[in-house]
């Protein structure tokens, strides 16, 4: 096929992304699920080529025109899960932020997840291309986080996970990990890593014999928690977002 022969326009997952809808595979979920429409007729594939999204329905909603790319920050507390809606009841990190973004805020994704019992910075975002390519470990993205732990640990011991480290058949990949301070055996443990795996860094601190009473993730990339009291949120400036996305594109080319 010559490029004069291919439709013009772009993968309705990724146009619906970028119109921060959701993430391409949600989107994808949401095609399946029969939620999507063109012009009244329930789309069957997420490879459908549109130009534009004039026409489009989500849940028999028309899907707006894209926002720029936004990015917030939310301090998440312990004891809410990152997920739109929980089975089970239980608080969700939506709960908190419709008590505490502007009312102007578009609707928005974590980047990333954070589990139950973890705090700290979660970026959200408008912009679903934008919160794939930062969950990519490809994207090569530190995440920076300071575990309160009890037990014993040296210094070397955790300088041996800059080699990476296999628990229970998982392999993790590098991580630079440094003792704090202590007091007996309770201390912070300050640890960088790009995977960000399901709870890597709680099973990572546990297969050292570690427990761990306090998780909190202090930095993701260039953006950090600071003192963003808990449970409340802002947005990056404009400026920092287009340099963030730039840099990020020049490393992908």
């Amino acid at each position: 096929m010559t490029s004069s022969d291919r439709p013009e326009g772009e993968r309705i997952a990724k146009l619906l992304a970028r119109a921060g809808v959701a993430s391409r595979r949600e989107v994808e979920r949401m095609i399946a699920e029969g939620r999507i429409a063109l012009n009244g007729k329930k789309l069957e594939t997420p490879a459908t080529i549109l130009p534009h999204l004039r026409g489009v329905t989500v849940d028999g909603k028309p899907v707006g025109k894209a926002d720029r790319t936004r990015l917030f920050r939310f301090h998440k507390p312990s004891g809410l899960l990152t997920a739109e809606r929980d089975p089970k009841g239980r608080p969700t990190i939506y709960d908190a932020l419709r008590n505490s973004l502007p009312g102007d805020a578009p609707r928005l994704m974590p980047v990333g997840r954070l589990d139950l019992n973890t705090e700290g910075l979660l970026l959200m975002t408008n912009d679903g291309e934008l919160k794939r390519a930062m969950e990519l470990p490809s994207s090569g993205i530190p995440r920076t986080y300071r575990a309160r732990t009890f037990g014993d640990v040296t210094q070397s011991q955790l300088e041996d996970l800059i080699e990476g480290v296999t628990v229970e058949g998982v392999n993790y990949g590098r991580i630079d990990a440094n003792l704090e301070r202590s007091t007996g055996r309770n201390q912070w443990i300050e640890l960088t890593l790009t995977e960000g795996k399901n709870r890597e860094v709680r099973r990572v601190l546990e297969h050292l014999g570690l427990q761990v009473s306090r998780l909190l993730r202090t930095a993701y990339g260039p953006f950090v928690l600071g003192d963003l009291p808990r449970g409340a949120t802002d947005e990056l400036k404009k400026q920092d977002v287009e340099r963030f996305v730039s840099s990020l594109n020049k490393g992908h080319r």
